[in-house]
């Protein structure tokens, strides 16, 4: 189907993955898909190697992928070199930009033997960059089974969550985020070694300071946007209260920045000693959490019925499309990870609508395809067996 007719049906995602190559990833020794920017469903048995084609668009966004897996892992077995990932993406205006991501071999850092890998990204050809630099070309949010239990394990991962949806906002997040935590970990790594000189704690705890207020300023107005967005949530999917809870957060909420970041500053130095045994940090923004309540049961989202937490996740996620689709000129790319097997036939069709109307070029897994039935018209249908992709059916 063409550009101009899909636009006609609500189809053409103003973001949109048009080429998808994989070079010994997973179980892909080799992997070319095109689309035409409509939503693409991939059905076939479990280890068929669906997840693994939504791990690879995983990594057009910073950090490690919808499975955290480590570099090495991701490399096919019986490679003999690492990985690679590479995208066409469609941008708003008809802008195409190539983007690719992958491992290459590194010298060991000192005290180490051997070789060490490290990501690797190019932009349009131009290498020298950073996994954070990909969230200014694209935004990708996903949800998988592991996050059925977003709301119920530790923190760090609401956090990470929260990070995506906000890299949509603010391309710059992502850099920030990382080098905050490099500052957090060498601070933590010299005050248990010892012997690490005034001036150079200092100057890693004004950095960690000043990155730190950017980055929980930049989470409290994504969730001010999602909370916004969430109050009067209408159909299946309910409406939720969000809230950013933390030491830096919470000061943000009672005074101006530079006073918050002085006494982040400050509070670091006095806590030097109990860090020291401790490791890491006992204050920052590396310790918020994120609170989700389900308005309409009056419950924290902890407190919700496994069924009613997918919703909430699920409400979330379309909140923040919605937003970025007006704000940004297009939604983010969505990779839904076996999203349909526990979604109740309502709530099936509400999320296959949303995709339709917000335009936005949704990748998703199931075993079946009538799963997907609602989807029948408006997605492309690939089977994947055994590593092997091919077309099982188009839009009419």
């Amino acid at each position: 189907m063409s550009d101009h007719a899909a636009a006609g049906l609500g189809l053409a995602p103003a973001h949109s993955v048009r080429r998808l190559t994989l070079t010994d990833f997973r179980c892909y020794e080799r992997l070319r898909v095109d689309t035409d920017g409509a939503p693409v469903v991939l059905t076939g048995a479990n280890g068929a190697g669906k997840t693994a084609i939504l791990e690879a668009l995983s990594y057009l966004a910073p950090g490690r992928g919808l499975r955290r897996a480590r570099l090495g892992d991701v490399t096919r077995r019986g490679a003999g070199a690492g990985w690679a990932v590479a995208a066409r993406i469609k941008r708003p205006g008809g802008e195409e930009v190539e983007l690719g991501t992958g491992t290459v071999t590194g010298e060991a850092a000192e005290g180490d033997t051997g070789t060490s890998e490290r990501r690797a990204v190019r932009i349009d050809g131009a290498g020298g960059r950073g996994p954070a630099a990909l969230a200014e070309a694209l935004s990708v949010v996903w949800l998988t089974p592991r996050m059925d239990r977003l709301f119920v394990d530790a923190a760090s991962g609401r956090r990470r969550f929260l990070d995506r949806l906000v890299y949509g906002f603010d391309a710059t997040h992502a850099r920030r985020v990382a080098a905050y935590d490099r500052a957090l970990r060498e601070r933590a790594r010299l005050l248990q070694n010892g012997g690490a000189s005034e001036s150079w704690l200092a100057a890693l705890e004004e950095t960690m300071a000043e990155l730190g207020i950017a980055v929980a300023a930049a989470r409290r107005e994504t969730v001010a946007r999602l909370e916004g967005a969430l109050c009067h949530v209408v159909g299946p999917f309910p409406a939720a209260a969000l809230a950013l809870r933390g030491t830096v957060e919470d000061g943000l909420d009672a005074m101006p920045a530079v006073e918050v970041e002085s006494e982040f500053r400050d509070g670091l130095r006095e806590m030097r000693g109990r860090d020291r045994e401790t490791g890491g940090a006992g204050i920052g923004p590396h310790r918020c959490d994120l609170s989700v309540h389900h308005l309409a049961n009056d419950l924290p989202a902890d407190q919700c019925s496994t069924g009613e937490q997918k919703a909430l996740l699920i409400s979330i996620v379309l909140a923040d499309v919605r937003i970025k689709a007006v704000r940004e000129g297009g939604p983010p790319l969505l990779l839904l990870d076996e999203v349909a097997a526990h979604l109740d036939g309502e709530r099936r069709n509400a999320l296959f609508a949303e995709i339709v109307a917000l335009k936005a070029q949704a990748w998703l897994t199931g075993t079946e395809p009538s799963l997907f039935a609602g989807l029948q018209g408006h997605a492309e249908f690939l089977d994947v067996a055994d590593a092997q992709v091919s077309r099982a059916g188009s839009r009419q």
